[in-house]
């Protein structure tokens, strides 16, 4: 087998970590002797063993003049763990090869030099692509400070989200659905409007059968203190926060204080959350990933306010119609044609019976 397989197997190893990882990347490895599988291994979150160390551990002395694949260039710090580097050192591997390298300004490098001091062969960006992509939530986090966002929407072939009477369950079908759990289980927070929160009354949870992280932060904005403390959103089966404004009557604000959920208290912004400061503060509370759940108000105020990095639209074979009925994305739009945001089509799946279109924005960072 080729490095380029051997790292498509890492790449889905890392994979696994996902829900489990963050603040921490997602990370896989494996080591190979003589053309097969000796140890394998993924990072399942901060302060347990770091991929490289796992897959080197189930090695064992297979790992003596084999070459190690990992995703993310290995670390050559003592954190939580020790550096992997050491590791990789004392069990004798011969080669590594690295996807890409790690952002981090404590690892940055310094990884891979620490394996050319000990005469360890080194190739690095083997399916670098992929790999950046898998780690671009933890890459933006490094960089920036701020979240990766997802925006999310299911809507008809005509690009309407609900009918002219409200109704929207269920425009798309049960893959499709299955798929969304998954997006889910990918991020830190969910974050949903007021309006969707009265509309559907969503719990923001994780339904995969074989999700094992944690349940995401449910993010729950609502600027004049429109959702009642009796909805889904707290019943205390995932951490509940709520960004409001002075808008939002007092006696609004200590009720969701009394569910258990937590509050943020902006100045409004034309009388909305100010969405920029909003996933400033997530990025601050080491939230790497935004999945957006809001409608067409919410998504609006997201597009322009320039938190969204990527789109992921599940397109179902149906035409609503209806002057009345809301479509994709609300607000005053960008006009004229030439203001249209740019989005670069990343794929475009089927799920089930629907499409699945994504999409990133285009954006300096």
């Amino acid at each position: 087998m080729s490095d380029e397989a051997f790292m498509e197997r890492a790449l889905a190893l890392a994979e696994r970590g996902r829900g489990l990882a963050s603040p921490n990347p997602v990370v896989g490895a494996v080591v190979v002797a003589g053309g097969r599988i000796v140890g394998e291994g993924f990072h399942e979150g901060p302060g347990t063993p770091h991929a490289e160390a796992v897959a080197l551990d189930r090695a064992g002395e297979g790992a003596r003049g084999a070459t190690l694949y990992t995703t993310l260039e290995p670390c050559d710090h003592f954190g939580r763990t020790p550096p992997c580097t050491r590791a990789i050192v004392e069990a004798g591997i011969a080669r590594v090869v690295a996807a890409t390298g790690d952002p981090n300004p404590i690892v940055d490098g310094r990884g891979f030099a620490a394996l050319e001091a000990a005469g360890i062969e080194l190739r690095r960006g083997v399916l670098a692509d992929l790999a950046q992509r898998q780690l671009r939530a933890y890459t933006k986090h490094v960089r920036t400070g701020l979240p990766f966002a997802t925006w999310k929407m299911a809507a008809s072939l005509d690009g309407k989200v609900a009918a002219r009477d409200g109704s929207s369950r269920w425009i798309t079908g049960e893959a499709a659905r299955l798929d969304v759990h998954r997006l889910r289980g990918a991020a830190d927070a969910i974050v949903v409007g007021a309006g969707t929160a009265l509309a559907d009354d969503p719990s923001l949870t994780v339904r995969d059968p074989s999700y094992r992280g944690r349940p995401p932060l449910r993010v729950l904005v609502d600027a004049r203190g429109r959702v009642p403390e009796t909805g889904d959103l707290f019943d205390g089966s995932a951490p509940t926060l709520v960004a409001t404004t002075e808008l939002a009557p007092p006696h609004r604000r200590e009720a969701w204080r009394s569910r258990g959920a937590e509050l943020l208290l902006y100045e409004p912004e034309g009388a909305r959350v100010p969405l920029a400061r909003l996933f400033a503060d997530l990025g601050k509370r080491d939230v790497q990933s935004v999945l957006i759940e809001g409608g067409p108000t919410l998504a609006w105020s997201a597009v322009e306010d320039g938190v969204v990095d990527t789109i992921v639209v599940y397109l179902a074979p149906k035409l609503i119609g209806g002057d009345a009925a809301p479509g994709i994305l609300g607000g005053r739009g960008f006009f004229p044609i030439g203001g249209a945001l740019p989005v670069s089509i990343v794929s475009v799946d089927r799920v089930g019976d629907d499409l699945r279109v994504e999409a990133d924005v285009h954006r300096d960072r």
